[in-house]
């Protein structure tokens, strides 16, 4: 019996080895050709090919999106920088009325030439009270009727265009803010309407009106450039009208356009002193004549009346004040920046 457990032990060794060896061998198989014979790789290859052609199609949609969009703001940056031109081509031959407009008057032609009128006058008897000379009273009414006028109404636009300037940053933020909550632009002009202070509230109001009128916000806004004739204005004006146009997030490109207005302050400020100077300078150096002029009045009237009553006298304070004139216009385009 023990002899023939002796013999069958290698047998069944080896059986049981040849077993393993067929079973571990069968398992590789089934490991290597499992995802064939089921079709999880065909499975695999197809979803991969769906989401590679899902992607393409997305990659192709964006393009297209980002296309479409660089070329409606290219269109509207195009018609802006046209626009601007015409504004600029036009701002040289304002109409008295658009004038009066951008400095914020209610006047008519008809007050506006009495004003003149009486301006110049007043000039006159003061120019009769110094001399009897013809010329520098017909002097005293050119500069009354033409010069202090006109000068009255560039003085009122800068003020106002300095108070527009000042204003709009925070006019934006609040637009900002609101868009942000969710409100919708008209609602934020609006609120600006009602809060602002002048003249941005004015404008804003106009804004409105031409709403209710059927105008729409981006046509209503691309005039504010010809009434507050600005960079700044037109900025506003452009924003508007390429968020109308192409979409994307208003408050993120109103945001960036505070930011952009407040540097502009910034730098607008850091100019007006460094150029502060310069422009003390040319106010002593043009005073120093009416200075002079004064003190020899006091001083030695015999000898300084005769510029006013000897025809050569008269003559001499012609020509140096055409001189004086051309010195201003010249130290003043020395010592203003535009940007």
């Amino acid at each position: 019996m023990s002899e023939l457990q002796d013999l069958l032990s290698p047998e069944l060794t080896m059986l049981a080895t040849a077993l393993l060896a067929a079973f571990s061998i069968g398992g590789i198989l089934y490991a290597l050709l499992q995802p064939m014979l089921t079709g999880e790789k065909q499975r695999d290859k197809r979803l991969k090919s769906v989401s590679s052609r899902a992607t393409t199609i997305d990659a192709a949609r964006l393009l297209k999106d980002n296309d479409r969009r660089r070329k409606s703001v290219q269109d509207q940056l195009r018609d802006f920088e046209a626009r601007e031109k015409k504004r600029k081509d036009k701002q040289a031959r304002l109409t008295l009325e658009e004038r009066i407009e951008q400095a914020g008057l209610t006047w008519t032609k008809r007050r506006f030439y009495i004003f003149s009128a009486i301006s110049g006058i007043v000039l006159m008897v003061i120019g009769l009270s110094i001399t009897s000379s013809i010329i520098v009273n017909a002097g005293f009414a050119f500069v009354g009727f033409f010069g202090i006028p006109r000068f009255y109404l560039g003085r009122k636009k800068k003020k106002r265009i300095d108070a527009f300037l000042n204003e709009l940053p925070n006019a934006v933020d609040v637009i900002v803010r609101g868009t942000k909550a969710g409100l919708p632009l008209a609602e934020c002009i609006q609120i600006v309407a009602a809060e602002a202070r002048d003249p941005i509230q004015t404008e804003f109001r106009r804004l409105i009106e031409a709403q209710t009128m059927g105008v729409t916000l981006s046509e209503a806004i691309a005039k504010l450039p010809q009434r507050m004739p600005v960079a700044e204005a037109n900025f506003l004006a452009i924003v508007v009208a390429i968020q109308s146009q192409a979409g994307g997030s208003l408050s993120e490109a109103l945001g960036n356009l505070s930011k952009v207005l407040r540097e502009r302050k910034a730098m607008k400020g850091k100019i007006q002193a460094m150029s502060q100077e310069a422009k003390s300078s040319a106010a002593i150096i043009g005073s120093l004549p009416f200075l002079v002029v004064g003190v020899l009045s006091l001083t030695s009237p015999a000898y300084i009346m005769l510029l006013f009553t000897d025809p050569a006298g008269n003559m001499i304070l012609g020509f140096s004040g055409v001189w004086m004139i051309t010195g201003m216009v010249i130290m003043k385009k020395m010592i203003n920046f535009d940007f």
